[in-house]
């Protein structure tokens, strides 16, 4: 039985991982929307697996020097803040060039990227929802990233929600994306406030959004790796005991 989760506010994980029943917890150090230096909880979190989401703001592709140089930076500090409290890796999104750049340049950024970082842990790239530009939004434009990252220790974060609203189908989703990476370290586990290819980031409780729950949870089965739920927080409890039922 794979460990399932939910993403928690980073005050007190170890005490919102109770009230869920999470098995797993994945959270910020910092204001996701900043490009603040990461803080270390409070207290300590023991008993659960540990995910650390690297802020939003973080887009180690771009071509801007103003966004893509304090990135880096914020790369290797949430690395190695998320190392120092035992994590098992740092999920990080694909990013995003403008429109009419030439998205190789984004992928060789990614790759600079690489030849620079110290992993004490993995670095786990997230599929995104939005964006005709963006590195991860599509499975093409992934494997594009994953052949320019060849020889590098690289994850991989897959989300149901991010999928289904960027256009792929989630019928044998799981099968395509192992094609392409080779490994899913982790799943985020989350319905779609939106339509199929909107290209819109609205999370849902499993059931209450757009995704057949069936294709859900034949996703968490078929991935075979810790699954995290990034729902509305009043709902993650349900949608752990959902999990564990279909699952079990």
């Amino acid at each position: 039985m794979v460990r399932i989760g939910a993403h928690v506010h980073g005050d007190d994980p170890q005490a919102h991982a109770e009230a869920v029943g999470a098995e797993v917890v994945q959270f910020f150090l910092s204001d996701p929307q900043s490009y603040k230096a990461p803080e270390l909880p409070a207290k300590a979190v023991e008993g659960v697996e540990v995910f650390i989401h690297a802020p939003y703001r973080l887009n180690v592709a771009t071509t801007n020097n103003r966004i893509r140089i304090p990135s880096r930076k914020l790369l290797q500090q949430h690395l190695d803040a998320a190392a120092s409290i035992g994590a098992t890796g740092l999920i990080v999104h694909g990013g995003h060039l403008a429109k009419d750049e030439d998205p190789q340049v984004g992928y060789d950024n990614w790759r600079k990227v690489f030849e620079r970082l110290e992993q004490p842990i993995p670095v786990l790239i997230e599929n995104t929802a939005g964006g005709d530009n963006a590195m991860a939004r599509r499975l093409e434009s992934i494997a594009r990233l994953w052949d320019t990252l060849d020889g590098f220790d690289v994850g991989f974060c897959l989300d149901t929600c991010h999928a289904h609203a960027g256009g792929e189908e989630l019928l044998d989703l799981v099968d395509r994306v192992l094609a392409i990476t080779g490994r899913i370290d982790l799943v985020h586990c989350n319905d779609s406030r939106d339509a199929f290819d909107s290209g819109a980031d609205r999370h849902a409780n499993l059931g209450s959004g757009t995704i057949d729950p069936e294709l859900i949870v034949a996703v968490c089965r078929a991935a075979n790796a810790p699954i995290v739920v990034e729902t509305p927080a009043e709902g993650q409890a349900e949608d752990i005991a959902f999990l564990r039922k279909h699952l079990s």
